[in-house]
């Protein structure tokens, strides 16, 4: 019951934010909306605003949209009175503007929450390593027990000059938490770095770990594994807490985003590269078992839950397919480019076919959910 209950309210959140972005923008760029809708199919609840805009929660929660006044929409008649609230009236900028405002709310509500989180404090892992394994990069370069890791800086290849350059201006680390993300930037652009790390004595040294060293990122392999960096799992009074000033939990929370978006995109572009396997795609028992988890584990867990998967909505949003808003910023660069919009038959077909390869993604994802959660 919490599991579906904590669906329920994630799906509500992230599909209410996005779609609210659409409406916002819309509505700043002088475009009617007519109706609002969370979930779909069968309306639960309607409700008609004073700008005529229809609001509906629907039965089944799985989605949501924002129908705008359109003249290439064959089921709307638009009197010429109207015309100029409609969306294909609008300046290029504008149509394009009221489409990425969807997915960037995804990005922006992120923000928020991790935000809120660092804020309110929070409880995070120190970035003390264990001893590495014997023959991993980590154990050559004399990293031992003990040793925490304070700065990072990543490089831009193997040569000697941008090593040097690279000695100077590290990022700080404050946690496992924070450094484990650096690492995965790493990881999923195939580039070397180095730890700044301060050694159980209080001496500080660098750590230089080569491109050349780097695990590509496979399914089957664990690069911090490989490389020899995990941390010490210590006892709970001695975890950290992260509590940051209102502009710097911005200022982090915004980096943050930034990041694991970076990290989530190679990830993503590794499903058709081959280095991302299928498998690891979830549906909604993998999203109803992730939020039922983190709300019982705390408010601030499920927000961060929330924030990544707000983050992976945007990010999908923008992958340049045919019913979604990446799809229609790919039309409007054809159109950019080209100067004429692209025909409504040929979007037609693109639509029909985007949505076999969704639906067939959405299979897949739910595959792999019933041979995860049902399957012995």
């Amino acid at each position: 019951m919490i599991a579906f209950i904590a669906f329920l309210a994630t799906l509500g959140i992230l599909v209410s934010f996005h779609e609210f972005g659409h409406y916002l923008a819309a509505r700043a760029c002088g475009v009617r909306v007519l109706r609002f809708s969370i979930g779909i199919g069968r309306p639960l609840f309607r409700f008609i605003s004073k700008n005529q805009t229809e609001w509906i929660i629907s039965a089944i929660p799985l989605g949501g949209y924002v129908k705008l006044l359109s003249g290439r929409d064959p089921e709307q008649v638009i009197a010429p009175a109207d015309q100029r609230f409609s969306f294909d009236s609008k300046p290029l900028w504008q149509r394009s503007f009221i489409v990425a405002a969807g997915p960037f709310a995804n990005f922006f509500l992120a923000v928020l929450l991790f935000c809120s989180i660092y804020m309110v404090g929070a409880i995070q892992l120190p970035a003390k390593l264990q001893t590495p394994p014997e023959q991993t990069f980590a154990s050559n370069l004399g990293i031992v027990a003990g040793d925490q890791v304070i700065g990072w800086r990543m490089i831009k290849d193997d040569s000697p000059e941008s090593i040097q350059v690279s000695m100077e201006g590290f990022e700080p680390i404050p946690s496992w938490n924070a450094l484990r993300w650096y690492l995965l930037d790493a990881f999923s652009a195939h580039k070397g770095f180095i730890l700044e790390i301060l050694s159980s004595s209080g001496k500080r040294y660098k750590a230089v770990f080569l491109t050349a060293q780097i695990p590509k990122l496979e399914p089957e392999n664990d690069p911090f594994r490989l490389l020899g960096l995990r941390p010490i799992v210590p006892n709970p009074s001695e975890w950290i807490e992260l509590r940051l000033a209102p502009l710097d939990a911005l200022f982090f929370a915004s980096e943050r985003v930034w990041l694991i978006s970076k990290v989530s995109t190679r990830l993503m572009m590794g499903l058709f590269t081959g280095s991302t396997s299928f498998r690891q795609l979830g549906g909604p028992l993998s999203i109803a078992d992730m939020a039922g988890k983190s709300a019982q584990v705390g408010w601030q867990p499920f927000l961060g839950f929330l924030a990544l998967l707000s983050i992976s909505i945007g990010i999908l949003n923008l992958v340049p397919i045919p019913m979604l808003d990446g799809g229609q910023l790919l039309y409007d660069a054809w159109e950019l480019v080209v100067g004429r919009r692209i025909s409504i038959s040929i979007q037609e077909w693109l639509q029909k076919i985007s949505f076999f390869l969704l639906i067939s993604l959405s299979f897949l994802a739910l595959f792999n959910d019933l041979q995860h959660y049902l399957l012995p």
